[in-house]
């Protein structure tokens, strides 16, 4: 997968929805020479990582296979939040972290990787333009609030824009919950959910 890159045309429409949710005038362009658009378009960066990190449907990828390189180690793209080795029979009860920007091995005390293609559970982060508009929203609003403490400290201005992006956060589960397909008894990787009783179907027969 790319590492993400900024993508000033997309992301100039939410600083500037940041901007005027603190009672700033909107500006036509990232210009960093400002203080307002530097610190609104930092906060919406920073927060854009925040949030993905959290894990959602769009970003989660379970069983992704990493090839080892010629020395048997395995470098951790620049565009993965989280890692963690899958639960199957090849990985058994391996343990692994990042460190120095490869997989490490905790139970040999290694970084080589000599079982081939090792499958993990990755939370990646991804470039603005890819991310689920109820997602951008959140990560917006959630700026938004940030960026009024930083440059405005407005009490009442901050308490207003705290509760938009609470809004902003129930749309985005909202959204969570129809993609991920969850039920009661879970998702296991890999299978279908299971499907509880629906009334309509029975008035159906």
């Amino acid at each position: 997968m790319p590492y993400p890159t900024t993508n000033a045309a997309q992301e100039l429409p939410a600083v500037n929805q940041i901007l005027a949710a603190c009672g700033q005038a909107p500006v036509t362009s990232l210009d960093q020479t400002n203080p307002d658009v530097a610190i609104a378009y930092d906060t919406l960066i920073e927060t854009s990582r925040e949030v993905q990190s959290e894990g959602w449907t769009f970003n989660k990828e379970a069983h992704y296979e990493f090839t080892p390189d010629v020395n048997n180690e395995i470098k951790i793209p620049n565009n993965v939040l989280q890692i963690d080795l899958s639960h199957n029979a090849n990985n058994g009860n391996k343990q692994s972290v990042r460190r120095e920007g490869k997989l490490y091995d905790k139970e040999e005390h290694t970084y080589e990787w000599t079982d081939g293609a090792v499958e993990c559970d990755v939370v990646w982060l991804f470039d603005w333009v890819d991310l689920p508009r109820p997602i951008q929203d959140y990560i917006t609003a959630r700026a938004a609030t940030k960026t009024s403490s930083r440059i405005v400290g407005d009490q009442g201005q901050y308490q207003m824009l705290q509760q938009s992006e609470a809004y902003m956060r129930a749309m985005a589960l909202e959204y969570e919950t129809q993609q991920g397909d969850y039920s009661f008894f879970g998702r296991p990787d890999g299978s279908e959910p299971y499907i509880s009783f629906e009334p309509y179907k029975a008035l159906m027969r």
